[in-house]
């Protein structure tokens, strides 16, 4: 009787924080249903979910608390490489012999001083590239100005030249040695036998800052339609589900909504919860902040929604609330900014406006707030469809297996393989 599948899945967090967790948390909930032991490895954080697997987890590093200098010293060398996480996983590994090793996030925390104790066991890596990290040290490709490429062809002290972390000397000349070594020791190149990207903009991009093009496979994410109704009526309120945060657009969201007399309801939380409820209110627009939900709740108000709104202003890779909304039957409006695009067909599934143009937003939203019901509808269930054909959990585990597959147990080296 053959041995059953392990799969180890490695993320910084091990609770559903933002949209690379729910990713990494749903991949392995998917490969455990069908039948795969999965061993998880991450921080060990308070809010982690609960596993057997706790005690090889090497220790928090939060950078939003207040720590010691000696504290601080520690967490800069683990930051670059972490010889703790190194330590734990190896011996983890003294107790699971994975058949395949999946990444997610883990730079800042575990680092990727885990990955060549995988290669030297022989286990093969894929890792999932949720942003623009491996060419850009400080992940976007944005700067306060726009798209940015100073780093481009290795130019990477314009991390710490131009402040790109936090506006933080301290941070960003950090991240800027994080990357000179991780680079130095070819941490990523040398031990990851293929990257699994969500979107063909990243992909392109990582592409034009040097990247092989065949270190890398094109898998879009997935969303699990069965939670969601597609065949609730159209609502009346526009809905934008995600963190409040400057670079997420939810400030020109709620300036056009309140330019177009729209009603809006803000499910999320972040650090621009305040200002924006502050703004909302001088702006006298009509927005129900929900803040953090549960994600239980999230499909009934994905479903009771007129249109998902996603005006992000960073290039985002291709975010999780736009597949939702499409699953729950209703159209996508989305700003053209990098992955955007790529998942909304305009006047098919929803519409594009240029992304941070309040004025082109709110013309959207004036818009789809006096389209009939029934072309909404016709809208939605075309996203529907979509999803279902090309977005589905079973699409999605289709595709990594026959990723793992195609490594062939461990035997080759990264850089080798076709």
């Amino acid at each position: 009787m053959p041995s059953q599948p392990c799969l180890l899945s490695i993320n910084n967090y091990f609770y559903p924080r933002g949209g690379a967790e729910v990713v990494f948390l749903e991949q392995n909930r998917l490969f455990e249903g069908a039948g795969w032991q999965v061993v998880p490895f991450a921080m060990r954080h308070p809010q982690n979910l609960p596993t057997p697997w706790a005690d090889y987890f090497p220790d928090e590093i939060e950078f939003g608390r207040s720590y010691g200098l000696g504290t601080k010293l520690l967490h800069a060398q683990r930051v670059i490489f972490s010889l703790q996480a190194r330590k734990r996983m190896r011996a983890l590994l003294g107790q699971v012999r994975p058949h395949i090793a999946h990444a997610h996030n883990i730079y800042h925390h575990l680092s990727p001083s885990i990955l060549p104790s995988l290669r030297e066991a022989g286990i093969p890596v894929v890792m999932t590239v949720h942003d623009l990290k491996l060419a850009c040290p400080a992940y976007t490709m944005m700067a306060a100005n726009g798209p940015c490429e100073r780093c481009r062809g290795g130019r990477i002290h314009n991390v710490a030249v131009h402040r790109c972390i936090k506006d933080s000397l301290a941070l960003s000349s950090l991240i800027m040695v994080e990357t000179f070594v991780h680079r130095l020791l070819r941490l990523y190149d040398g031990n990851v036998n293929r990257f699994v990207v969500p979107s063909r903009f990243v992909l392109d991009k990582l592409v034009q800052w040097g990247w092989a093009r065949e270190r890398f496979v094109h898998i879009p994410n997935f969303v699990n339609v069965e939670q969601f109704r597609p065949d609730q009526p159209i609502g009346k309120r526009f809905v934008y589900c995600g963190r409040l945060q400057g670079n997420k657009g939810v400030e020109t969201l709620v300036r056009a909504a309140a330019r177009a007399k729209q009603p809006l309801t803000i499910a999320g939380t972040g650090p621009e919860d305040q200002r924006l409820r502050r703004l909302s209110a001088e702006l006298k627009a009509d927005v129900a902040f929900l803040g953090h939900l549960p994600k239980h709740a999230l499909p009934a108000i994905i479903q009771s929604a007129r249109a998902i709104v996603v005006p992000s202003e960073v290039n985002e890779n291709a975010p999780l609330a736009l597949l939702e909304g499409y699953a729950a039957g209703r159209p996508v409006i989305g700003a053209r900014i990098a992955g955007i695009p790529e998942l909304v067909r305009e006047e098919e599934t929803g519409a594009l406006f240029p992304s941070g143009d309040v004025e082109a937003l709110a013309a959207t939203l004036d818009r789809f707030g006096t389209l009939p019901d029934a072309r909404l509808a016709e809208m939605g269930a075309a996203g529907r469809r979509w999803v279902e054909q090309d977005f589905t959990a079973e699409r999605y585990r289709d595709r990594l297996l026959a990723l793992y597959a195609s490594l062939g147990g461990g035997n080759e080296r990264p850089g080798q393989l076709q």
